[in-house]
């Protein structure tokens, strides 16, 4: 700030000095023996020059001093400090110019996150995104987290039959709907609107898996209706038919394959989310053993390898409430900070590596 002073105090005096501009003397419509302008000046500034230059020193003195001055709250807002949870600014050094100083000042509030932090609420790498749409719209993750988390644990527990739970998972149909289907549709919404393309895919994709395991669950969509059969007796409702069964089965397969490319992209998230996949993958392969299984008749081993899967479901769960519970203990910034084991920073992204190797 001092050195924006003394240039502005050295151009007005050597403008006056120089008899140029407005205190030309020899302006058009003006006599030549009219007094000049510039020894009026020259009276009227000679005896504030003491006063002028004692001032600036005073300016240049104090302004040093202020950034002399640790406890200065302009001067320094202690953000290279960085706390458990990620959060870092900057100083201001002392041999900042002006402008700068000042866009930093402008900006001494506002929160910058770490690679590790950000990938802790978002569960991805970091990305560079336009706009300040991150800083203006809220964390979609946990909302989206809290939507598969209250859909799959109670399903997890009916398909162990814990205390004789019965019925495929059909006893919780409107938490699909509401919870698994809503909440990560709007959670995989809200990541698209930031920018964040890998939870955007996952949460919706999910989103849509527990919408259409509801409708399957309906007989108003007649899924399994469709291949009830009422010459039988009894009649049979479709439920244990081959057909539904087995394409149940092609369907169980599919989301196993997707989640296991999920688990590919997660090496580069953190250890939880990865673990969050693998079980998922064990979760879908298994069940699809069971409905096969079934198709087949073989209804005792459909139902351990149903048991089985929803062990493997809860498994899943119990990650998801850990990373669910790290991500809202940073949302408040509270001081107990749980890791998460982030993976992105052991495992190198191919735009790294071509940085790394164009400096080498």
């Amino acid at each position: 700030m001092s050195h924006h002073h003394e240039t502005t105090t050295t151009t007005t005096t050597t403008t006056g000095s120089a008899g140029t501009g407005v205190f030309d003397n020899h302006g058009a419509g003006l006599p030549a023996d009219y007094p000049s302008h510039n020894a009026y000046l020259a009276a009227a500034t000679t005896g504030k020059d003491a006063d002028t230059i004692s001032t600036g020193s005073t300016a240049r003195n104090f302004s040093t001093a202020r950034m002399a001055d640790g406890t200065n709250v302009l001067e320094k807002d202690f953000s290279r400090q960085e706390s458990d949870n990620g959060y870092s600014n900057q100083h201001l050094e002392g041999a900042i110019d002006s402008d700068t100083a000042l866009r930093q000042i402008r900006t001494a509030g506002s929160v910058s996150i770490s690679p590790e932090l950000f990938e802790k609420l978002y569960l991805q790498p970091q990305n560079q995104v336009k706009g300040e749409l991150r800083k203006t719209f809220g964390n979609p993750t946990p909302i989206a987290l809290i939507g598969f988390l209250l859909s799959l644990m109670p399903l997890s527990m009916q398909l162990m039959g814990w205390r004789g739970a019965v019925g495929g998972g059909a006893a919780t149909i409107g938490w699909y709907y509401f919870a698994g289907g809503v909440l990560m549709l709007m959670g995989g919404i809200g990541e698209w609107i930031l920018g964040n393309t890998f939870p955007f895919v996952v949460f919706s994709s999910f989103g849509a898996f527990w919408l259409g395991f509801a409708a399957t669950l309906q007989p108003i969509y007649n899924a399994y209706g469709a291949f009830a059969n009422t010459t039988t007796s009894p009649a049979s409702t479709g439920l244990q038919s081959v057909g539904f069964n087995v394409g149940i089965g092609f369907f169980l397969i599919t989301m196993g394959v997707l989640c296991f490319i999920y688990l590919i992209c997660s090496i580069r998230t953190n250890l939880v989310f990865f673990m969050i996949f693998f079980c998922l993958v064990c979760n879908f392969g298994i069940l699809t053993g069971a409905y096969f299984e079934g198709a087949k008749g073989n209804l005792r081993l459909s139902g351990k390898l149903t048991e089985a899967a929803g062990a493997f479901q809860f498994i899943t769960c119990l990650f998801g409430w850990y990373i669910f519970f790290a991500i809202m203990l940073v949302s408040v910034d509270f001081p107990l900070n749980i890791p998460i084991v982030d993976l992105s920073t052991m495992v190198k992204g191919a735009s790294e590596k071509k940085k790394i190797n164009h400096v080498e």
